[in-house]
C-alpha cells in the first residue's frame, strides 16, 4: 500500500516530478541533437551513429531489469530506493559532459561512441528506475498515481525543453548554429549540473517520506535468482499486454524525435526565431496534456486512452506533411506555413504524450496483481521492463531514422533550401508511413490492457484484508520485518 492515504500533496507531486528533469534533458539531447551533432557537425555516418545509439540502447535495456531488480532488493533505512538516487547522479554529469564533448575535439571511433553512449544510460537508468519506482510506493490511488505520473511527464518536458531552448538560442542559436561545434560543450555543462540537481533535489525532498525500512528482508542477490524473478514478473499477462503496445509506441516517439531537427531544418525550412519558438510551442502541448489527461482518464480509463490518443496523434501529426506533398501547404520557411504546421503539433504532441503517460500509468496497477498472485511486490523490476522496452524500442527507431536518412540520400553537408525534392518526398513518406502503421498496431494492444479501474480498487480491498492478517511470503509463511536490519540486501 501507499504510504500516503488520499490525496497527494501539492508539494510531494512537485518534488517527486522535479526527479524526472534528468530524465527530459536526455531525452532531449539523445534525441533531438545526438544524432544531428555526431552525423552533421563531427562528421560520422547517419547510419553508424545510429547503429552506434541502437547497440548501447540494448545493452542498457538488458541491464535496466538486473538494476530494478537489485533496486527492489535495495534494504537500507532509507528505504529500497534512495540511496541509488543519492550515488548515481555526479558519476552521470560526468559521462554526459564527455558525450557532448568527446576526447580531442573530433568524432570518437565508433566503439568509443558506444562506450559513452553506454555509460551514460546505465548511469541514468540507475536514476530513474528507482525514481519512478516510488510512484507505486507512494500511492495506491487509481488517479493519484496519473497525477505523479503528470507532474514527472510534466517536469521531465520542461527540462528536455528548457535545454532544447537554450540550445537554439544560446548555446547554437539559429539553423546555422545546430551545424556547428562551438556550444555542444557549453549545452552538456549545462545538462549535467541540473541533472545533479534534479535527482539529488527531488530525493531529498521525498527523504521523510519514503525514508523507512522495508516490510521484509529480501534474499541475498544472485544473477541466477534475478533473472528468474525478472521472467516470473515480465510473464505477468498484464505486463506482456502493455509490452506489446508500448513497443510500438516507443519505436514511433524514437524515430519521431530524432527524425525532428532533419524535419524542421530541411522540411519546414524554419528560421532562427522559428526555432526558437519551437520548444514553447512543445511546452503548450505539455501544458495541454496536463490539463486534459486526468478527465480523459476519468471517463474513458487509462487503456481507451493510451489507445485513441497513438492514433489520434499520429493522424494529425501527419496531415501538415500529407498537405504539403499534395501542394495545398504555404511555403515551407514563410510565417503561414510555420504558424499552420505549429497549430497541428500542439494537439499532436499533447495526444501523443497522453498516450504515453496512460501506458506508464498502467504499470503501476500491475504491480498490485502481481503481489496478489507472489505476495512480493517488485516496482523496480516492472519499470525496469518498461525502460527495457523503451530503450529497445526507442534503439530501434534511432535506427530506423539514420536508414531512413542514409537511403533518401541526404548528404553529410546538406544545407536548408538545397536539399532535391525527392529526398524530401522520400524523407516525408518513409516517416509518415512508419508512424501511421506503429500507432494503430499500438492502439490495438493497449485498448487490450486487462485493469480496470474497479478491477484496481477491488485488489486492493483484498490486499488490504491480507496484510490485516500479518504479512505472507511467496511460500505462504508468516514472515516479520527485523527491526534491527539496517544493510543493502545485494
Amino acid at each position: 500500500m501507499g504510504v500516503i492515504a488520499g490525496k497527494v500533496p501539492m508539494r510531494v507531486k512537485l518534488i517527486a516530478g522535479f526527479g524526472a528533469v534528468a530524465f527530459g534533458i536526455k531525452d532531449s539531447g539523445f534525441s533531438f541533437f545526438l544524432l544531428i551533432f555526431y552525423n552533421q557537425v563531427l562528421g560520422m555516418d547517419a547510419g553508424l551513429v545510429s547503429l552506434a545509439l541502437l547497440i548501447a540502447l540494448l545493452v542498457d535495456a538488458v541491464v535496466d531489469p538486473i538494476i530494478g531488480n537489485l533496486s527492489d532488493r535495495t534494504y537500507t533505512r532509507w528505504g529500497r530506493r534512495l540511496p541509488w538516487l543519492y550515488a548515481a547522479p555526479v558519476p552521470l554529469a560526468l559521462m554526459w559532459v564527455l558525450l557532448w564533448s568527446p576526447p580531442g575535439g573530433a568524432a570518437p571511433s565508433f566503439g568509443g561512441l558506444v562506450g559513452i553512449a553506454v555509460g551514460v544510460r546505465l548511469l541514468l537508468s540507475a536514476c530513474e528506475v528507482p525514481s519512478i519506482s516510488l510512484v507505486p510506493e507512494i500511492t495506491a490511488d487509481y488517479d493519484e498515481r496519473t497525477t505523479l505520473f503528470r507532474y514527472r511527464y510534466l517536469s521531465g518536458w520542461v527540462g528536455g525543453l528548457v535545454a532544447m531552448l537554450l540550445a537554439y538560442t544560446v548555446f547554437m542559436p539559429g539553423a546555422e548554429g545546430l551545424l556547428a561545434r562551438d556550444g555542444y560543450h557549453a549545452f552538456g555543462m549545462f545538462g549535467a549540473v541540473l541533472m545533479v540537481i534534479s535527482v539529488i533535489g527531488s530525493a531529498a525532498g521525498l527523504h521523510g517520506l519514503v525514508a523507512r525500512l522495508p516490510d521484509h528482508r529480501p534474499p541475498p542477490f544472485s544473477l541466477k535468482g534475478a533473472f528468474a524473478e525478472i521472467v516470473e514478473a515480465f510473464s505477468e499477462r498484464a505486463f506482456l499486454i502493455f509490452a506489446a503496445g508500448g513497443l510500438a509506441a516507443y519505436v514511433a516517439q524514437g524515430m519521431t524525435f530524432s527524425l525532428t531537427n532533419y524535419l524542421n531544418l530541411f522540411v519546414w525550412r524554419l528560421s532562427e526565431t522559428q526555432l526558437a519558438v519551437y520548444p514553447i510551442v512543445l511546452f503548450a502541448s505539455v501544458v495541454l496534456m496536463f490539463v486534459i489527461v486526468g478527465p480523459m482518464h476519468r471517463r474513458l480509463g487509462k487503456a481507451r486512452s493510451a489507445a485513441f490518443s497513438a492514433v489520434a496523434a499520429a493522424v494529425l501529426g501527419f496531415v501538415p506533411y500529407a498537405l504539403l506533398l499534395a501542394g495545398v501547404w504555404p511555403e515551407p520557411g514563410s510565417t503561414a506555413s510555420t504558424a499552420s504546421f505549429f497549430g497541428f503539433l500542439v494537439f499532436a504532441n499533447a495526444l501523443g504524450i497522453i498516450s504515453l503517460v496512460s501506458a506508464t500509468s498502467m504499470i503501476a496497477e500491475i504491480v498490485e496483481a502481481f503481489e496478489e498472485r507472489t505476495h512480493r511486490r517488485a516496482e523496480g523490476s516492472f519499470y525496469s521492463g518498461n525502460w527495457l522496452i523503451q530503450k529497445c524500442a526507442t534503439g530501434a527507431g534511432i535506427f530506423l531514422t539514420g536508414q531512413i536518412i542514409a537511403l533518401a540520400g541526404l548528404a553529410t553537408d546538406a544545407r536548408p533550401g538545397t536539399v532535391p525534392q525527392t529526398v524530401i518526398v522520400h524523407l516525408v513518406l518513409s516517416y509518415g508511413g512508419a508512424a501511421l502503421l506503429l500507432a494503430v498496431f499500438s492502439a490495438w494492444w493497449l485498448a487490450r490492457f486487462p485493469i480496470s479501474r474497479a478491477e484496481h480498487e477491488a485488489r486492493l480491498e483484498r490486499l488490504a484484508e491480507r496484510r490485516a492478517h500479518g504479512p505472507v511470503d511467496p511460500l505462504g509463511e508468516a514472515v516479520r520485518a527485523d527491526p534491527d536490519a539496517h544493510s543493502i540486501g545485494i
